[in-house]
């Protein structure tokens, strides 16, 4: 068992920045690649990014790309998503996850099944 708790969201206006962090306890964490999600109000949870669970590999959705990075410490049993140059368009409660299997794809973003999920924290941003 994973347990997962995220932590960072709040209040910011756009243009702001706003770093995001989940820490996992229980099972081995470095074992875990990991993922971001979010959902906005009325619609589906879509993916943000994901980290393979050495951290040497990312993959962002092409509407964060070159805005958000994420990084983990798996010393600190830790991921991060530094969100920076927010947009309203980027409210939502965001998600961590570890997948129980991930395949990177050559194009696209990877594909797998998310085996733990935190209860999300909010971020919102004003215009």
């Amino acid at each position: 068992q994973v347990q997962l708790v995220e932590s960072g969201g709040g209040l910011v206006q756009a243009g702001g920045s706003l770093r995001l962090s989940c820490a996992a306890s229980g099972r081995t964490f470095s074992n875990y690649a990991m993922g971001w999600f979010r959902q906005a109000t009325g619609k589906e949870r879509e993916f943000v990014a994901a980290i393979s669970a050495n951290g040497g590999r990312t993959y962002y959705v092409d509407s964060v790309k070159g805005r958000f990075t994420t990084s983990r410490d798996n010393a600190k049993n830790t991921v991060i998503l530094q969100m920076n140059i927010l947009k309203p368009e980027d409210t939502a409660v965001y998600y961590c996850g570890a997948y129980g299997s991930l395949t990177w794809m050559s194009k696209g973003p990877p594909k797998g099944g998310m085996e733990y999920w935190g209860k999300g924290t909010l971020v919102t941003v004003s215009s």
